[in-house]
């Protein structure tokens, strides 16, 4: 299930272009706008994350999203930096794969999510990290997220895996449920701070 309006893939075209400027143009060390795609297998809720971050939505009937779609968010900082987050929520289907580096080339941030109910989920989230270990920038920003954190009674992977899999690869680890808005402005704080500050020339 998907959480937002999706694009086509083929309307998606038009836009690779725009893909793959990793930290983009107008950046100082307190403005940043940085490139954030979600990667996952189908269901695990990356839309439902960025609808709840962006929007304050929660949709339970919404589609599955289809190639990619994409959506902005800026947070300010204590330290009065702004962060403009250029979100590219990928398709998790399986037929969508091949597009998937489309959109992670030149990414500043990569948000690998998988469902705390279903161990596959969390396989096909180690999948992702190895093609990003393989083939992203090496400078990346990667956060693993366990989302459905509310559903705690239909648990399969627990918190302590997904941190000693995270630690194993360098990654921050958080849980969150888009449902209950719970961890997830945290995340996006969190991805925020760790961002890597251009020098003052």
């Amino acid at each position: 299930m998907g959480c937002s309006s999706s694009l086509p893939a083929d309307r998606n075209s038009g836009r690779l272009g725009a893909l793959n400027s990793e930290v983009s143009g107008s950046n100082d060390a307190k403005n940043l706008r940085v490139k954030l795609v979600l990667l996952g297998d189908s269901g695990v809720g990356k839309s439902c994350i960025v609808l709840r971050f962006v929007r304050g939505q929660f949709d339970p009937t919404s589609k599955v999203t289809i190639g990619a779609s994409f959506l902005s968010q800026t947070i300010a900082l204590q330290d009065s930096t702004t962060v403009k987050f250029e979100i590219w929520d990928t398709a998790g289907q399986e037929r969508y794969a091949a597009l998937a580096p489309l959109y992670y080339r030149g990414a500043a941030v990569a948000v690998v999510v998988y469902d705390i109910t279903s161990s596959e989920s969390f396989d096909k989230a180690q999948y992702w990290v190895k093609e990003l270990q393989k083939h992203g920038s090496p400078n990346m920003v990667m956060t693993l997220v366990g989302n459905k954190a509310d559903l705690l009674e239909k648990r399969e992977v627990s918190v302590e895996d997904g941190m000693e899999y995270a630690e194993k690869n360098g990654m921050f680890f958080i849980e969150t449920s888009a449902k209950t808005a719970d961890n997830i402005n945290q995340l996006f704080e969190e991805i925020a701070k760790r961002l890597p500050r251009p020098t003052p020339s």
